[in-house]
């Protein structure tokens, strides 16, 4: 169960009926497949996971994955300052381009091959056709290879049996949002089918940076007065996402599209704030699946293809520093660095362009011909490429002269595509992997589940990755889970291939990343309404890839760090109307080069949520965090970040006139001024959003 090769995420068969019946008796939210490749109670699951499901989703008032994963054990959201994309911290695992944590939609990887994040124009994820959301902390190479280092979370779209019929709704909140969206389930020719559509527009909230990059490292110490802070992020968007789900029988064959335009940059690419710059993304996916639990006897056969294509564009120049800035140009390469000033009166421009595609296929097997083993085999093959990198600046070596600014006289852009000056070549990955997992009950109440998989890589090698759990049902309310996992990052392309700037330069000779991690974990269920939860970890992080050294700016495989901490969970169902949800978690990770807290992460942070339906067909759903105790890095002296306490309240009203339902919600109903953390170029970290209302409407029929 260790080792899966990714599989549908719908019509996951047990290995046996027997099981199967039992797995009727469970409520949806306590089956987990994305530990072992099919449903399973979460209590007998070889990991720590949480599955979170439509219903909670609507409940929480949620309108965006980010705000579903803040409800995760042991998972804090935080902002990047570029285009405040999100950074989902597990475990105080933390880095800006957060390629350590492997985000699947159906099984299927959205990483990116540039950053190894889901993409740098990601824009937010809506939520009416997510079915369910799975998250596994900790590790899970030895399960899905690359890059499932600190956790894996899994969103699982709607089915026909999700959707039922037709849904459209909308949604009208602050900072000039709207949403839209349409849901249908049905039948077609034969096949089951679900389609969705959801539109989102918004202008973002407006949060105050007091003093960007431009303001701390050039017109404070030169007399320059360039910067645009104090001013306010940049946060509009303006996405369309659209899929459809057909299935018959054994196969099934979905598609969709994640558009993303006119979307802000945050607090600035190089967090020198941009009003004018504009993104865009088109992602599209595709995915055919074929799962026959009757193979032949004791065989269970799954296989998958898939496909992603997805962009990373400029639609308005991104200005890295603004316009009138004064900045020190090195002559012999033209950029940012040591040399003369030069001041640029259309500001420092650049403008990279990604194109990715990439086609996986795999296929996995279970064997129950063994008593009391269930063994799994499998193996497969991942091709991606980074086929066409496109930029404009005004910056840099002119190619014609061999000279440094400006590029031309007027300081125009310059096309460099395809150019030594470009700041990427086109390149590609191939990836080849086997496995093989054995599940074995050997004991009344004991099951030891060891895999091992195997994955060769054409640009950096060849890496095994080995995982143990041995699960234990010491009391028919009390379980406990002992577990061993070791987990890779594999290094991304602007880490490999990077050329022509001043923040890194690429490394073909890298490593990728490596973690080891032990968990200790209980589930007890003193009655019949009320679960606890503890997971205590321990995990050592290796070969952590940085430019930091002093010596140059190239990436290298050079830090080590460690963490620690336990996660405390807690689901009361008081009565039939009343519900109470609860986490705390605290962690305790630290740079060994530094002997310094890692930094960024919370320390502590605490989570309730109260479902309350205290009328009929009318619910009520208060819920709170505390973020607290976040530290800064060892190079940076600036006090803590503040701690704080953010509370949202939903109330919703379903079942007017039988089709009709309304809610309205309040987010951050106390206005607190909310931080995320950001480098010292900003000295006052990143603004979130102050109290915020949104009303929404919905028809079924």
């Amino acid at each position: 169960m260790l080792l899966f090769c990714i599989d549908s995420a719908h019509g996951d068969q047990i290995v046996n009926l027997d099981e199967a019946a039992l797995l009727k008796l469970f409520d949806a939210k306590d089956l987990v497949s994305i530990a072992s490749g099919y449903k399973q109670p979460l209590t007998k699951a070889p990991a720590v996971a949480t599955v979170i499901t439509a219903e909670d989703i609507k409940a929480m008032g949620a309108t965006d994955l980010d705000e579903v994963l803040e409800t995760v054990p042991g998972i804090h959201v935080s902002r990047r300052a570029s285009g405040y994309t999100p950074i989902y911290s597990i475990r105080g695992v933390y880095s800006g381009a957060n390629p350590q944590v492997l985000v699947l939609i159906n099984g299927v990887s959205i990483s990116n091959l540039y950053l190894g994040d889901r993409n740098q124009v990601w824009g937010g994820m809506p939520v009416q056709a997510i079915a369910r959301v799975e998250v596994v902390r900790g590790p899970g190479s030895a399960v899905y290879g690359a890059d499932a280092f600190a956790g894996v979370i899994n969103i699982i779209t709607k089915t026909k049996q999700d959707i039922k019929g037709t849904e459209v709704g909308g949604r009208v909140g602050s900072f000039d949002t709207y949403d839209g969206w349409a849901l249908h389930g049905g039948t077609w020719a034969g096949f089951d089918v679900a389609a969705t559509l959801e539109y989102h527009d918004t202008q973002g909230h407006k949060g105050i940076v007091d003093a960007d990059a431009q303001t701390v490292q050039f017109d404070r110490l030169f007399g320059s007065h360039a910067s645009l802070a104090p001013g306010p992020v940049n946060l509009q968007a303006q996405n369309l996402d659209a899929r459809v789900d057909l299935s018959r029988e054994k196969w099934r064959i979905r598609a969709g599209l994640q558009n993303r335009g006119n979307i802000g940059n945050g607090a600035g690419f190089a967090q020198a704030l941009d009003p004018t710059n504009r993104y865009a993304s088109q992602r599209w996916n595709a995915d055919l699946n074929y799962d026959n639990p009757d193979f032949a006897e004791d065989w269970n056969v799954k296989a998958q293809l898939s496909y992603l294509d997805t962009s990373q564009e400029v639609e308005s120049n991104l200005t890295l520093f603004p316009p009138g800035a004064r900045l020190p140009i090195d002559p012999a390469t033209g950029q940012l660095g040591r040399g003369p000033f030069v001041t640029f009166p259309q500001g420092y421009i650049g403008n990279p362009e990604i194109f990715e595609r990439h086609a996986s296929f795999n296929t996995s097997a279970f064997y129950t011909g063994f008593n009391r083993h269930t063994l799994r085999i499998g193996a497969g093959f991942n091709y991606g490429t980074l086929y066409d990198a496109k930029a404009t600046e005004n910056f840099g070596i002119n190619q014609l002269t061999g000279t440094a600014n400006p590029l031309l006289p007027n300081f125009s852009l310059i096309n460099v595509t395809g150019t030594p000056a470009n700041f990427i070549s086109t390149a590609d990955r191939k990836n080849s992997f086997v496995f093989l997992q054995d599940e074995w009950k050997f004991a009344k109440d004991w099951a030891f589940t060891a895999g091992i998989r195997y994955d060769n890589y054409s640009d950096f090698g060849n890496t095994v990755n080995p995982r143990l759990a041995l699960v234990w049902e010491a009391r028919h309310n009390l379980t406990t889970k002992l577990l061993y996992g070791s987990a890779f990052r594999a290094p991304s392309f602007a880490e490999l291939y990077l050329t022509n700037n001043p923040v890194g330069q690429g490394n073909p000779a890298l490593k990728p990343e490596i973690m080891d991690t032990v968990e200790l974990a209980f589930d007890y269920r003193p009655i019949d309404k009320l679960r606890l939860g503890l997971n205590i970890f321990d995990y050592w992080w290796k070969d952590v890839i940085g430019s930091a050294l002093a010596t140059t700016a190239m990436y290298q495989n050079g830090g080590n760090k460690t963490g620690h901490g336990a996660e405390l969970e807690m689901e009361w169902k008081a009565d039939d109307t009343l519900k109470f949800l609860g986490n705390y978690a605290y962690q305790k990770s630290q740079n060994k080069e530094t002997n310094h807290d890692a930094g960024y992460a919370p320390h502590h942070q605490v989570y309730v949520r109260a479902n309350w339906n205290f009328m009929p067909n009318w619910q009520l759903t208060p819920q709170a965090k505390w973020i607290i105790d976040r530290s800064r890095t060892a190079n940076d002296n600036r006090p803590a970040v503040a701690d704080y306490t953010w509370v949202d309240m939903t109330l919703r009203r379903q079942h007017i006139a039988e089709h009709w339902e309304v809610a309205f919600s309040v987010r951050n109903l106390l206005d607190v001024d909310a931080r995320d953390p950001s480098s010292s170029t900003i000295p006052n970290d990143l603004p979130l959003a102050g109290r915020n209302f949104f009303g929404e409407i919905r028809v079924n029929f």
